[in-house]
């Protein structure tokens, strides 16, 4: 995994190898060396190769990762997103290649076999040319918040008393924070919390200030407290022009916390509208607003209540963890 330090697709790729090496196999993790993850992994009791995984003139990655793979004795290599692909080794061992988007599938041409974390994705696949059988759909699992302590409110600077939507996710356009803020006029004395860092920070900040929206919209940074967060607010909103899976509603099901989103990709593959959640169109922040402020004002527990069920049925770890220890058992050569 050749990701960046922070992001949903690699924190699930630490929770999925500590997930298999807990059910018994035998996981080396193979990655870009960032420390806090090297850390983490090596306090679950895994011992990760740390490779460069540069750009195209990096010649020396791919014959060091297969020197370890070698060495490891390994059965299945998984390739975990685009830049891993690209330098992942072949040899005596199934390579499977695992998207968790509409990725350029140039990168994965080594593979033999693709999985991806969605309906969707994997239909997207098969549709490019990839026979059905070498591509198989296995999800994302997200940690169990359901006892999770509620974070304080003092500390994001919101009252206790008022209603509370939270966001999370990097500050990029593509997550549409600039549509949630523009929404959160339309809910009048409720208060929005989005946890996260990235470019669009200070863009966000001025429009904040634009709508007069400063006692209400708070933008706390990057959080490593999800469940916490989940667990202080009566609404999850996720605003994505773009999000293939949307591993925050995952998470949001875990916690049982009622959740509004656009219909964006993943979203609109994991919620029925009405049941375990709230759909409106991408980019109307009215609808989005309207949305919000209906689920705020009827509670809306069913919702949260059938989101959890979901998760339980579905996406919680032992549930997905013996489905990709099946997948990888079918596929050993």
């Amino acid at each position: 995994m050749a990701g960046a330090a922070q992001g949903g697709a690699e924190l699930f790729f630490e929770r999925m190898s500590v997930g298999l090496r807990d059910a018994g196999e035998m996981v080396l993790p193979v990655i870009r060396p960032d420390p806090a993850r090297v850390a983490r992994l090596r306090k679950a009791g895994l011992e990760p190769v740390g490779l460069r995984f540069g750009g195209p003139l990096d010649v020396l990655t791919k014959p060091r990762a297969a020197r370890a793979l070698r060495g490891f004795g390994t059965e299945v290599a998984v390739a975990w997103m685009s830049r891993a692909a690209f330098h992942a080794p072949r040899g005596d061992w199934m390579l499977v290649g695992r998207l968790g988007g509409y990725y350029d599938l140039k990168y994965f041409r080594n593979c033999d076999r693709l999985v991806g974390n969605t309906r969707d994705i994997v239909r997207w696949i098969t549709a490019q040319g990839w026979p059905a059988e070498r591509v198989a759909y296995l999800p994302n699992f997200v940690d169990d918040f359901a006892d999770a302590v509620p974070a304080s409110r003092a500390d994001l600077g919101v009252p206790d008393a008022v209603p509370l939507a939270l966001a999370l996710g990097r500050l990029h356009r593509v997550k549409g924070f600039d549509v949630l803020i523009r929404a959160m006029v339309c809910v009048p004395h409720a208060h929005l919390v989005i946890a996260g860092e990235g470019p669009e920070r200070g863009a966000l900040e001025r429009l904040v200030g634009a709508y007069g929206l400063r006692d209400r919209v708070h933008l706390v940074g990057w959080r490593t407290d999800i469940g916490s967060l989940l667990k202080t607010a009566q609404v999850f909103v996720s605003s994505s022009r773009h999000e293939p899976l949307g591993n925050m509603v995952l998470e949001a099901f875990s916690a049982g916390v009622p959740v509004v989103a656009t219909a964006a990709e993943g979203p609109s593959e994991l919620m029925t509208d009405g049941m375990d959640g709230v759909l409106v169109a991408i980019d109307d922040h009215a609808a989005l607003g309207r949305a919000i402020a209906e689920v705020l004002a009827n509670g809306a527990a069913g919702l949260g209540a059938a989101g959890r069920a979901r998760f339980e049925a579905e996406f919680a770890a032992p549930v997905v963890v013996a489905a990709w220890r099946d997948y990888l058992a079918r596929v050993t050569r």
